[in-house]
């Protein structure tokens, strides 16, 4: 048992503290393992045509502190590029020479001297290397700690045409900048302490966020409200493991362990963690939606459907069968949840080449459609055809293995007053690849509201509140949540089956070192190249 308890030690100071660092990466991570807020006692000075730049005493941090942050300034344009122009353009510098850099380009307009102060603006004009004009900006400094990266930042307001910004960003560049890679100016703010990792993940999320719901979620991660739990959880996992620790060694001087109070931590622990794996469907919905198909055979109202759902006009519709001859698109946002409805062509036997290429498109849209809206007119009732499209729905769902659900949405009811009693005397309605039957009325707008609440409740959302969750999880902070799960479980069983408390410290370390997986506490090189590198080039 002495042996077992050597080993496990030499593995807990291996797993639970950062290595010497073996690479630039290493470098940055040990550095944000020991940050402290620092001050700068350096001050920048440049001459440039007769123009002098100076830094005065500033305001960063104490005389006895000192940032440690990376040797290199970048720069990139943060505005975004591609469309059409904007009014303003952001160029940004970060890094120890940031200040120093943007006064070699930079000149306020009413004297030769740039006294930068942090946080407050200046108009002036940036000139190239060889003195001419090329954009009137504002300059913006942000001294260190009190930036996005917690070091010396300085945007320049450009106009916001692309040629203006590139111009603005070669000149910075030729001044002595690096061009920022995807997401650096956030991996230095998780560096340098301005974010955890899970924060630094939400910043993305919010950038490409499609809904409200989605913005709002990304913002609640941004302002701590994950990172809180998970810091939570991973200090009380930690406190734990400390306090078995010490009972390896001293237990004979330490009072009795209270197993049932510590079975109940475990258990608020294990369920702290289930709530927050029950967001990651939520997540996974906001960031990429839903995709609909509405089928058919033709004439029943798909079109019509899809323009007084998406409350437009993107169908065209007339009382001629088959007018649908390609798949048209439309986005909506239920429950602030983005989704897309595909309006296909009626399926059916036809000789007509076009309108057989439009139902070829229209089964392939609904084998690759996330749910099934097959759309059948109360007027004519479930006829033979509806039959035969039902058959080609359950055949291509059984050769491809798919699960996905299907709604049967029962159309026109405006002119079969009765068709509601009527139909509810079948048993079309009834058959199992159905998961729900919906009455609407396209024109009016009826059965609508029923059949959001359809959809919502199928992808298992009906209980969300319209406003949405505060706060949710992805892919990869969810693996790691369920290894924490897993191990606490374990730890449970362990604690069950009277093992030695050995092993209680295993299943502990386990769950603190997922944890520091989703807060970057413990993190790898690889997976911080993998995260950083799906951002933007400016963020």
């Amino acid at each position: 048992m002495a042996a077992f308890r050597i080993m496990f030690r030499h593995i807990r100071i291996n797993c639970l503290f950062t290595p010497p660092p073996s690479s630039p990466m290493g470098l940055l991570l040990n550095r944000r393992a020991t940050w402290h807020s620092k001050s700068m006692k350096t001050r920048a000075c440049s001459e440039n045509n007769g123009y002098r730049m100076v830094v005065k005493k500033d305001e960063r941090l104490g005389d006895n502190d000192e940032v440690v942050g990376n040797s290199t300034t970048i720069a990139a344009i943060v505005t975004s590029l591609g469309g059409p122009s904007a009014a303003v353009g952001i160029v940004r510098l970060s890094g120890p020479h940031a200040v120093s850099i943007a006064g070699r380009v930079f000149r306020p307009a009413k004297r030769n001297t740039w006294q930068p102060t942090s946080h407050v603006v200046e108009y002036g004009v940036v000139f190239d290397s060889h003195g001419n004009v090329i954009d009137e900006v504002l300059a913006v400094p942000m001294l260190a700690p009190r930036s996005y990266t917690r070091e010396d930042v300085v945007e320049l307001q450009c106009h916001g045409s692309e040629v203006c910004l590139r111009r603005v960003l070669r000149t910075c560049l030729e001044a002595g900048a690096k061009l920022a890679q995807p997401g650096e100016f956030t991996l230095r703010a998780f560096l340098n302490g301005r974010l955890d990792l899970s924060q630094a993940e939400s910043v993305a999320r919010l950038i490409t966020a499609k809904s409200v719901a989605a913005a709002d979620a990304a913002l609640a991660g941004i302002q701590g409200g994950f990172s809180s739990l998970v810091r939570s959880l991973r200090i009380q996992c930690i406190d734990l493991l400390t306090e078995i620790e010490a009972r390896l060694d001293f237990d004979d001087e330490m009072p009795p362990l209270d197993l049932n109070g510590v079975m109940d931590r475990i258990h608020n622990m294990s369920q702290d963690v289930q709530n927050a794996l029950e967001t990651a469907n939520y997540d996974k919905l906001l960031q990429s939606g839903l995709q609909i198909a509405i089928v058919g055979r033709p004439n029943v109202g798909k079109s019509s459907l899809l323009n007084a759902w998406s409350k437009s006009e993107r169908a065209i519709v007339t009382e001629i069968a088959g007018t649908t001859r390609d798949v048209i698109e439309a986005s909506i946002s239920v429950n602030g949840i983005p989704i897309t409805l595909l309006d296909t062509a009626g399926i059916r036997d036809t000789v007509d080449i076009v309108e057989k290429i439009g139902v070829e498109r229209s089964e392939a849209v609904a084998r690759g459609a996330d749910l099934i809206i097959m759309t059948v007119s109360a007027v004519e009732g479930w006829t033979s055809e509806d039959t035969k499209l039902l058959e080609r729905i359950q055949s291509t769902k059984g050769s491809t293995g798919s699960s996905t659900p299907v709604i049967l949405v029962v159309n026109k009811i405006d002119c079969e007053p009765c068709a509601k009693t009527e139909w509810n005397k079948g048993h079309h309605h009834s058959h199992k690849i159905f998961s729900k039957h919906v009455f609407t009325c396209a024109v009016t707008g009826q059965g609508l509201q029923d059949l959001e609440r359809a959809v919502l409740e199928i992808v298992g959302l009906d209980g969300i509140p319209a406003g949405g969750r505060r706060w949710t999880v992805n892919q990869r902070q969810c693996e790691q949540l369920v290894r924490t799960k897993e191990a606490l479980t374990r730890l449970q069983s362990s604690i069950k089956e009277e093992l030695p408390l050995d092993f209680w410290t295993i299943d502990l370390r386990d769950a603190a070192l997922s944890l520091g997986q989703i807060s970057g506490d413990d993190i790898s090189e690889e997976v911080l190249s993998n995260i950083f590198g799906k951002f933007c080039i400016g963020k």
